[in-house]
């Protein structure tokens, strides 16, 4: 069977009405994903890179969406498993056969389930590294459907701040470390939000989307039982110009 025949066939037997298969640039892996319904964002590929795990951690992405957080962290690092939690049974389905499709069933879980109970499908202190990239919006304002796929991942409909951060600090082992992408206009209750369940922020970094504008992303690293002290890394600048990635986004995210 030829190239062609066989991408043709792999994508007829893992796709579903109006799905499409993204290249990742990373291992040769490639995701599923729905335009219409939620395709992941600069934000998750960030805190990919962001986050680290070494050989032999397990490794829990909270609000995993179509997986693309676990899938980038297995092509980067040596950890021994990475679970994925997701509530939306369609962008969970779409993570399994993107895991399927990868041949990564035996390093990737995606776990169908509520943030809001997380600690009730893991067992506590279990993992080594927790990462998140969650709803940035507070409650339904301008919301015009609540129910939208869309509005779910954007919106803090089904999962709050305070019970990702809650979960996390029960999921992490003493010393765990907890990898967070958030936007800089929440960053003081973020931070309070960390500190009261006991898990230390330790490294920051503030993304701009441009050097003359203002940041909108913030990266954050946070040690579950960990000393107050704090490090404040470099601007990291997303474009040089409209449409052309800086040289650090090019080379360190593939861009």
């Amino acid at each position: 069977m030829s190239g062609n025949k066989m991408i043709e066939t792999e994508k007829s037997f893992f796709l579903k009405d109006n799905e499409r298969v993204d290249d990742l640039q990373r291992n040769g892996y490639r995701i599923i994903q729905h335009p219409d319904k939620f395709c992941f964002g600069m934000d998750a590929v960030l805190l990919s890179g962001f986050a680290t795990a070494k050989r032999g951690e397990q490794v829990l992405d909270l609000c995993t969406g179509t997986g693309i957080v676990p899938i980038l962290m297995e092509a980067k690092t040596e950890a021994a498993h990475l679970t994925g939690l997701e509530i939306q049974e369609e962008s969970a389905d779409m993570a399994r056969r993107s895991v399927l499709l990868n041949g990564l069933q035996e390093k990737i879980d995606i776990v169908t389930g509520d943030v809001r109970k997380a600690g009730s499908y893991f067992s506590s202190a279990f993992f080594d590294v927790v990462t998140c990239n969650p709803p940035y919006m507070i409650g339904r304002h301008g919301l015009t459907n609540p129910d939208a796929p869309k509005a779910i991942a954007r919106h803090e409909i089904l999962c709050t701040l305070e019970e990702v951060v809650s979960q996390t600090a029960k999921l992490l082992r003493t010393g765990g470390h907890f990898y967070l992408v958030h936007r800089p206009f929440r960053l003081a209750e973020i931070m309070t939000t960390l500190v009261r369940h006991k898990l230390e922020p330790k490294r920051m970094r503030l993304v701009y989307p441009y050097v003359d504008k203002e940041p909108n992303m913030v990266l954050i690293e946070a040690v579950r039982g960990g000393k107050s002290r704090m490090t404040v890394e470099s601007p990291l600048i997303i474009f040089s110009q409209r449409g052309v990635y800086t040289e650090e986004i090019r080379e360190k995210y593939g861009f």
